[in-house]
């Protein structure tokens, strides 16, 4: 059965890169612009990873992070924090918010899909 990997991300760009590394890995992407998308998104598909960008319009991918944790239904679910905060404790504050993993952007495909596999093998 095909992994199904929910992206949460703001920046189009951003998106279409992840969605095309996915695609070409044999991955299916869903794929959300918002945190309230991405939390309705998580909610209805009970995808199999997320990757979640932090800078988000609306709710910030912290906030969706302790949402999906709180939740019995998707605290399984492996969350990989990609964002641009690089700042020196950023990485803590995506583990404590619930992140299971932290990549910085710009991040390349093959660091992504390695990264991923650690979570879905």
């Amino acid at each position: 059965m095909t992994k199904r990997i929910l992206i949460i991300e703001d920046q189009d760009d951003n998106r279409r890169i992840m969605h095309d590394a996915l695609a070409a890995s044999g991955y299916m992407s869903l794929e959300a612009r918002t945190g309230e998308e991405g939390l309705a998104l998580a909610q209805q598909e009970k995808p199999d990873l997320i990757l979640m960008d932090i800078q988000l319009p609306g709710i910030d991918g912290y906030e969706v992070t302790r949402r999906i944790k709180r939740n019995a239904e998707l605290t399984e679910i492996p969350i990989i924090a990609v964002t641009s905060y690089a700042l020196s404790g950023d990485d803590q504050k995506a583990f404590a918010a619930g992140c299971d993993g932290y990549l910085t952007k710009p991040v390349s495909p093959r660091l992504l899909l390695a990264k991923i596999r650690e979570y879905l093998a």
